[in-house]
């Protein structure tokens, strides 16, 4: 072998690598699929978005709940029969409301069980899936989200709190259409979350919880932590399974840059316990 053949073995070599590495992290996501599966004699559905960096450019790539997702959820609950409990992981910063009210109608129609796992964050249209689910379960520091309804990036409550309170001579046409718009937005919004919840909670507790989720009563990225869930009455639990933690450790971050965040990946215990 001389010197050239040795450089085209370690030039290929390095190309596959990249390709084996995913492989195996797939087959590894499997395994950790199955044996919850196995465990918990379940569904397991993963909703997980990264931000992704494009391979070329190097430019960043939010992902987001889109239709492409609704349809392979959707599919995964066609597939699963109806008694069989669902549990569907979600970390996710939201994305399109149609293709996040398609998944939580699809989870509410379910006749098992559903459990929603969120273990660090599902924002907006994950915690409108979340809401569908028979029970949520958050990690103590995880945080959901609210839903009302966003138009052209601007919140519409705040859309139509904005046109009354100006004289109606003096906005423009455009803003009109825009408060028209982002009203029936917010009613729409309301009665999707409010059917989401009918069946979940009392008539009155669904009404309670549609109108606080969904009418502007927080800024759209403000975070519900567990407590505030609980004190709110969602069907919130903490115990989440430490498989789930292992699952999600499969899904990393996929960054060219040095970690902002760094430490020896091992159980650390105190020494009184050691001894």
């Amino acid at each position: 072998m001389n010197g050239l053949d040795i450089f085209w073995f370690f030039f290929m070599a390095a190309a596959l690598q990249p390709i084996f590495r995913q492989k195996m992290l797939e087959a590894a996501r499997q395994r950790a699929i199955q044996k919850i599966e196995n465990m918990r004699n379940s569904r397991v559905i993963l909703l997980v978005h990264r931000q992704e960096t494009m391979s070329l450019l190097g430019f960043p790539v939010m992902k987001f709940i889109d239709v492409n997702d609704s349809e392979q959820v959707i599919r995964a609950i066609h597939m699963t029969d109806p008694d069989v409990p669902i549990d569907i992981v979600l970390h996710t910063p939201g994305g399109l409301v149609l293709a996040a009210l398609q998944i939580a109608r699809a989870v509410k129609q379910h006749k098992g069980k559903v459990t929603a796992f969120v273990p660090h964050y599902a924002m907006s249209g994950g915690t409108l899936i979340a809401l569908a689910a028979d029970e949520i379960v958050m990690d103590q520091h995880a945080v959901l989200g609210p839903v009302d309804p966003q138009l052209n990036n601007l919140p519409a409550a705040s859309i139509v709190e904005a046109v009354k309170k100006k004289n109606i001579n003096d906005v423009e046409d455009q803003t009109l259409i825009m408060a028209d718009m982002a009203e029936k937005a917010l009613n729409q919004m309301r009665e999707s979350v409010f059917g989401l919840l009918k069946d979940r909670y009392d008539e009155s507790k669904a009404h309670e919880l549609a109108e606080t989720m969904t009418q502007g009563r927080w800024t759209h990225d403000h975070p519900i932590t567990f407590d505030e869930a609980k004190r709110l009455g969602l069907h919130v639990k903490e115990e989440m399974p430490d498989e789930v933690y292992q699952l999600m450790s499969l899904y990393p971050q996929p960054v060219k840059r040095e970690p902002a965040v760094e430490f020896l990946p091992i159980p650390r215990k105190s020494r009184t316990k050691e001894g």
